[in-house]
C-alpha cells in the first residue's frame, strides 16, 4: 500500500486533472464504498474524474509509482455486483465525464463512444439516424453503454448476437503498465481518422483477440478510453405479442422454436420471459396499489416478443405473424396481442423494450430498498432444470417465492440462456438480509454443482468459480503480470489477483 498521505494524493491528482475533478468529500467516498452486493464495504482515498486518454495514462503511471489501487467506474449508482467496491482502498477512477459520442456510422451500423456515454444519452442520438442499440433489458438511463457491453449483459435481440462479446467491437485501452493499445483492426498504425474504414471489425492481424481479455474482467486488466459498438437499423413497424405460461421451464422450447424456424430464421426480434413479479414491478404506475393488483392478475410467466418490419414492413410483419401462429399451433401455446391481466399496458411494454429505465428508484429497487441478483448461463437443453432449484432453496429458507423476480433471456441466437432471479430485501432488517445472503450462497453453490455456468464471477462468486478452475487461474495470473505487473487495477476483484 502507498506511503503517501491522502491529502498529498489529492494534490498530485489535481495537478493531472484539475482541482475541480478530484473529490475527497466524505459523502462521495461513502457512496463509492459499498453497493447492493454482499462485498465488504471499503472507503476509497478519493475519486478522480479524468476527461481524456492522456489524463488516464498519467493517473495509471502515478498509481504505479506509488503502489495505489485504481478502481475504474463509468457511471453512477446503483451498483449491484461488488465490482466497483474498492476492496483494498485506493482511487476511484470515475470515467463519467468522458461523454463524447465520437462517431455514428449509419452506413456500417456502428457507433464510437467514450466510456461515460450512457444509454439515456446515446439512444436518442441513434434514433436521429434511424438506428437502435441491441441493449440489455431495462438498464438504468445512467448506465455506461461501454461498461454494459464489457460486462456481457444479455442483449434482448439474440438474433443479432453472434458471439458472447457481441455487440462490442474494437476499443482503445490503457493497460496497467500505462501502455496504450487498440484492439482488432483498430490496432493498425495511424490516428483514428486514418483507419476509419477498418473500425467495424473486431479481428486484427493474427489470432490473438485482446478485446476478449478485457471483456468481463471488471477493470482488472485495463481502462477503456473509447469503444466501437454495433447498432442496428430501427424497424419501421413493430408489433408485440405475449405468451402466458404457468412455469418457467415451459418457456424454453417456445423461445427455441421462435428463434429457429427453418429458412425463416428467427421469427422474433426482441424475445425474453418475465415472471409476474418483475412484470408488475416495471408496469405499475401507482405504487404499491397497482403493483399488488398486477401481481395477482398477471400469468405466472410471460414470454414477450416483438416482430419488426423493415423494408415492405407490413408484408414482413404478416409473414412473421403467420410463422408465429404455425409454431403456436404446433406447440399448443396462445400468442396474444394484449397483455393478459393488464390490458392497456401493451404500448408501455413496447416502449420499455427500447428505452432505459429513467425513473427513481431503479426498477429492481422499487419493491424494497435493495436487491440481490443470482444469474448464470445454461444451454437450451438444461435451461429448464434450474428455476425449480432456486424456488426450492428460497422456500426452505423462509423466503416468499412470490417475491422473487424471474427473468429468462435467450442469447447468441438462442445457443444459450441467461437465467436470472432477483431477491428484493430490506438492508435495514438484519434477519431479512441474512436470509437473502444465505440463499445467494447456497443457491449459487448448488447451481454450480449442477452445471450452471457463472460466466461473470462477481463478488462472492469469484472464489466459488476460480477454486474450480486451477489451470485457467494460472494463465490469468501470468496475463495479469504482463498487463498489470504491479497489480494496481482493481486488485482483489477476481479474488485471484
Amino acid at each position: 500500500m502507498t506511503l503517501l498521505e491522502p491529502n498529498l494524493i489529492v494534490k498530485r491528482l489535481a495537478e493531472i486533472v484539475g482541482t475541480e475533478n478530484v473529490s475527497d468529500d466524505p459523502k462521495v467516498l461513502e457512496e463509492f464504498s459499498r453497493d447492493h452486493s454482499f462485498v465488504k464495504p471499503m472507503k476509497p482515498l478519493c475519486v478522480v474524474y479524468p476527461r481524456s486518454k492522456e489524463e488516464i495514462k498519467r493517473i495509471v503511471l502515478f498509481a504505479n509509482e506509488n503502489n495505489i489501487p485504481l478502481i475504474p467506474v463509468s457511471s453512477g449508482p446503483p451498483h449491484f455486483r461488488g465490482d466497483t467496491v474498492p476492496r483494498q482502498g485506493g482511487i476511484i477512477v470515475n470515467l463519467s465525464k468522458m461523454k463524447s459520442i465520437l462517431r455514428i456510422d449509419a452506413r456500417n451500423r456502428a457507433v464510437m463512444i467514450e466510456p461515460g456515454v450512457t444509454f439515456g444519452e446515446l439512444i436518442p442520438e441513434l434514433e436521429k439516424h434511424g438506428l437502435r442499440l441491441n441493449m440489455p433489458f431495462l438498464p438504468r438511463a445512467s448506465k455506461s453503454v461501454v461498461t454494459s457491453y464489457l460486462e456481457r449483459e444479455p442483449p434482448t435481440i439474440p438474433k443479432y448476437q453472434f458471439d458472447y462479446v457481441d455487440p462490442l467491437l474494437t476499443m482503445e485501452v490503457i493497460f496497467g503498465t500505462g501502455d496504450e493499445f487498440r484492439t482488432g483492426t483498430a490496432s493498425g498504425p495511424g490516428v483514428i481518422e486514418e483507419i476509419n474504414a477498418d473500425m467495424v471489425n473486431p479481428f486484427g492481424p493474427g489470432d490473438i483477440k485482446y478485446f476478449k481479455l478485457l471483456s468481463g474482467a471488471q477493470g482488472a486488466f485495463g481502462i477503456i478510453t473509447w469503444a466501437m459498438v454495433k447498432a442496428e437499423v430501427a424497424p419501421a413497424l413493430q408489433k408485440i405479442y405475449f405468451i402466458p405460461f404457468d412455469k418457467p421451464e415451459d418457456t424454453i422450447e417456445p423461445m427455441n422454436r421462435l428463434l429457429r424456424y427453418g429458412v425463416m430464421g428467427s421469427v422474433a426480434d426482441q424475445i425474453l420471459a418475465l415472471n409476474n413479479f418483475n412484470m408488475a414491478v416495471i408496469l405499475a404506475e401507482k405504487w404499491p396499489e397497482e403493483f399488488e393488483k398486477l401481481r395477482r392478475n398477471l400469468p405466472p410467466w410471460i414470454v414477450i416478443l416483438t416482430i419488426g418490419g423493415y423494408r415492405r414492413a407490413e408484408e414482413r410483419i404478416r409473414v412473421q405473424e403467420k410463422c408465429l401462429m404455425d409454431i403456436a399451433q404446433e406447440l399448443a401455446f396462445d400468442p396474444l396481442p394484449s397483455l393478459p391481466g393488464a390490458p392497456g399496458k401493451e404500448k408501455k411494454m413496447l416502449r420499455l423494450l427500447s428505452r432505459p429505465w429513467d425513473e427513481e428508484p431503479y426498477w429492481k429497487l422499487r419493491y424494497k430498498a435493495s436487491c440481490c441478483e443470482v444469474f448464470f448461463l445454461a444451454p437450451p437443453s438444461r435451461a429448464s432444470i434450474y428455476p425449480k432449484v432456486v424456488y426450492r432453496i428460497a422456500s426452505e429458507m423462509g423466503y416468499s417465492i412470490t417475491d422473487i423476480g424471474g427473468y429468462i433471456q435467450p442469447i447468441v441466437q438462442g445457443h444459450a440462456y441467461h437465467i436470472e432471479f432477483d431477491f428484493p430485501y430490506n438492508p435495514a432488517d438484519p434477519r431479512e438480509t441474512d436470509i437473502v445472503k444465505r440463499i445467494y450462497i447456497r443457491a449459487s453453490k448448488e447451481l454450480m454443482n449442477m452445471g450452471a455456468f457463472f460466466s461473470r464471477p462477481y463478488g462472492l462468486w469469484a472464489d466459488m468459480v476460480y477454486n474450480r478452475y486451477t489451470e485457467g487461474v494460472a494463465i490469468l495470473k501470468q496475463l495479469k503480470r504482463i498487463f498489470d505487473p504491479n497489480n494496481i487495477l482493481n486488485p482483489g476483484v477476481l479474488s485471484i489477483f
